[in-house]
């Protein structure tokens, strides 16, 4: 067998990942608000581009026959307000007018709502205490979490300020006094003894229960402790209603930092005469255009190469940014219009009516790949008369009933959540009996599967859905 050395010509196909086909991808998958600042960042850094500024249409003027002026009727009318307003001609000075004009300062604005600390703060500011009492309020107020929760114990707090104990405590009950009730707790069962406490509730039978009972409370078990603490079932249950309107987390319901998240619609769905009208929502991407300036250099006859390159290379990566925001657009349209031809009934009627759908059967109606509309629906939000949802929301498994039709899993578990608001709250339905009416309805679905369903609906077994 010979060897050696040899030239030969191959032709191959292969995919290359160019950095224009990595740009379109990465402007693809962003959505709106995070396309805005992709486009700052490259009006930074690429010269040639710039924002186009949209001029207002102006009316165009029609031609008139050109007609003899004369002279308005109106043109000696005398403005009485002013003539009265000036006095001159009486030998007085001429008034002043005065507007009115409204005064605004910067304390008709509130930037935002006052945190959980701030609030605790203006309380222990106003408080009748000692100046060291108040240092100690002052570090236990730093050390409440977002919920209302202590999360340092009483002796740590006490060796890191080198006081007593006593001090200590003394400090945390004048914090527990403030708004709001339950504030400044290091558990959740004195969180709730706290606001007991607050409401004036006198029934030992509370306190009894959330001091020693209180995860018996939780899982349902109000037979066991109707025996052991010797009082009627019905007695558990009314305990258990009162408790349930106190808040277990007290400092939720104040702003924290960076907390405030809008959701800004990729997508906005209009229904105008039984049609959806698909609207792209990208005002907030500037819209681009090349500045001429830099094209005319290419057409000098003269000039450095090194330049000439340089206006090149900006050139194509801005017209290719251009390119791709359009082909975004594009895609986003093509694919909200099959996912509104695919779900209408879901549009018009609602989450029961919504069919199991997969990225596949949308990429061979679009003819895209998989990949590019899972890139385009990713992180994106669609505004429908049923709400702003993600665009994922559209795409869900299903199940098959005996009519051969498909059930999504999403209309299950809204029919879930029917079936339980509807059942005898004395006598709550099992997951097998759940999976018994879907049998009856001509869907198959096992036992498991509810439970599944229900644990993400965050609907409760039959133990805790049970009253007496």
């Amino acid at each position: 067998m010979r060897m050696g050395y040899g030239l030969n010509v191959i032709q191959t196909q292969k995919l290359i990942m160019t950095p224009e086909l990595r740009q379109a991808i990465t402007i693809l998958q962003l959505s709106s608000l995070e396309l805005e600042s992709y486009v700052e960042q490259q009006l930074e850094e690429n010269p040639l581009l710039e924002v186009k500024e949209e001029e207002a249409e102006q009316p165009v003027a029609e031609e008139k026959p050109a007609v003899e002026e004369k002279p308005e009727e109106n043109s000696y009318d005398i403005d009485w307000q002013d003539y009265f307003q000036d006095s001159s001609d009486l030998g007085l000075p001429r008034s002043e007018v005065r507007t009115e004009q409204n005064d605004y300062s910067y304390e008709h604005f509130a930037s935002r709502a006052p945190s959980l600390i701030e609030h605790l703060m203006f309380q222990l500011g106003v408080s009748i205490c000692t100046k060291k009492q108040k240092a100690i309020a002052e570090y236990i107020i730093g050390n409440i979490n977002h919920n209302g929760y202590l999360i340092y114990q009483v002796d740590n707090i006490a060796s890191q300020l080198g006081v007593t104990e006593d001090e200590v405590m003394d400090a945390l009950t004048l914090v527990q006094t403030f708004d709001p009730p339950g504030v400044g707790a290091r558990s959740l069962q004195e969180c709730l003894l706290l606001q007991l406490k607050f409401l004036n509730i006198c029934d030992p039978l509370a306190y009894d229960i959330v001091e020693k009972y209180l995860h018996d409370l939780a899982d349902g078990k109000y037979n066991r402790m109707s025996q052991l603490l010797g009082v009627p079932v019905l007695e558990i249950q009314r305990v258990a209603d009162l408790l349930k309107t106190l808040d277990p987390k007290p400092g939720r319901n104040f702003s924290g930092a960076n907390e405030n998240r809008y959701i800004v619609p990729d997508i906005v769905l209009n229904k105008v005469e039984n049609e959806y009208i698909i609207i792209v929502n990208d005002v907030y991407v500037p819209r681009l255009s090349i500045n001429n300036t830099y094209r005319a250099v290419l057409n000098q006859d003269k000039g450095d190469n090194k330049t000439r390159k340089y206006v090149e290379h900006k050139l194509n990566a801005a017209a290719w940014l251009i390119k791709s925001i359009e082909q975004r657009r594009m895609t986003l349209y093509k694919v909200t219009r099959c996912l509104v031809d695919l779900q209408r009934d879901y549009l018009d009627l609602g989450v029961k009516y919504l069919k199991p759908l997969n990225l596949k059967t949308v990429a061979d109606i679009v003819g895209l790949h998989e990949s590019t509309v899972s890139r385009a629906t990713s992180n994106k939000y669609i505004q429908t008369p049923q709400g702003v949802l993600e665009m994922k929301y559209f795409f869900s498994s299903g199940l098959t009933n005996e009519g051969g039709a498909s059930v999504s899993a999403e209309s299950i578990k809204k029919s879930i959540q029917e079936i339980v608001i509807d059942e005898d709250h004395k006598e709550p339905l099992n997951d097998q009996q759940i999976s018994d009416i879907f049998a009856r309805r001509g869907v198959k679905i096992s036992r498991r599967t509810v439970a599944k369903y229900r644990d993400e609906l965050n609907i409760p077994p039959i133990r805790k859905r049970k009253r007496y």
